[in-house]
């Protein structure tokens, strides 16, 4: 019997190992696992109650989606641009194609990802991922955020959206999981979902107008780019801090 299991665990290993030298351009194998999602804190229910949930294994972009990369959807699909292409001011547009896409809404970005032939993360998927493999930490690198930068400088509103990847990787490989730009992730919003979240792969409740956006952003505060914190945004609103990144099934 321990012979058996010991060969199970030496075929998932490399299963796991496969999947992720296998891994799309571009993207990190994420492994499967389980973990404790939200945060318990007094008198806040939007990430509480902390639950166990689990995730099967998956790719997720690297880095966000860029201007450069959304430019290809435009133009090879006829889809319109975002909100503010070329707009100095946010970073948007052929003079910032390593920047961070944002003015799209939430349907903008799912087109993207099914033309990408790929998907946006669930909510559970983006948090796990989020963690990097730690546990019970506030940030994707640990329990400090040591790369906050102001809002303002002393004369005027600047905009502080970086380039993709400047900043150090989680666990898993992934940059800029807090700051930079809030996400979209695939689920809609309800603040007391978490009362009711399913073990197994949840995705989210299944009416509401709003979509849950993830990892906060340069404008925001700290508090914002914990990896449990969520915030849900009208699906159709195009937000200078928002952009996104996707995610790929095994074997697709």
């Amino acid at each position: 019997m321990k012979i058996a299991g010991l060969l199970i665990l030496v075929c998932l290993a490399a299963d796991c190992l496969a999947q992720a030298e296998n891994r799309p351009v571009g993207m990190a194998f994420i492994p499967s696992g389980a973990f404790m999602m939200g945060k318990d804190l007094q008198n806040v229910s939007e990430f509480s109650p902390s639950h166990k949930v689990k995730v099967d294994s998956f790719y997720m972009d690297i880095c966000e989606v860029t201007n450069r990369e959304y430019l290809k959807f435009c133009k090879e699909t006829g889809y319109k641009l975002p909100e503010f292409w070329n707009t100095d001011i946010f970073r948007c547009g052929e003079k910032y194609l390593e920047y961070p896409v944002t003015g799209v809404n939430w349907m903008d970005a799912n087109m993207y990802a099914r033309w990408a032939g790929k998907r946006l993360p669930t909510e559970a998927e983006w948090e796990y991922a989020a963690r990097g493999g730690l546990v019970d930490k506030d940030f994707p690198n640990g329990d400090e955020w040591a790369i906050e930068k102001p809002k303002q400088d002393s004369t005027a509103w600047v905009n502080f959206i970086e380039p993709v990847g400047k900043y150090d990787a989680n666990g898993f490989g992934l940059y800029d999981m807090a700051g930079n730009v809030w996400e979209w992730v695939a689920d809609r919003y309800s603040e007391s979902y978490y009362a009711e979240s399913e073990f197994d792969n949840p995705k989210g409740p299944n009416t509401g107008s709003n979509r849950v956006i993830r990892g906060g952003s340069w404008h925001s505060g700290m508090m914002c780019k914990k990896v449990y914190y969520r915030k849900g945004l009208i699906s159709s609103w195009c937000d200078f801090a928002v952009g996104f990144r996707c995610v790929k099934d095994i074997g697709n």
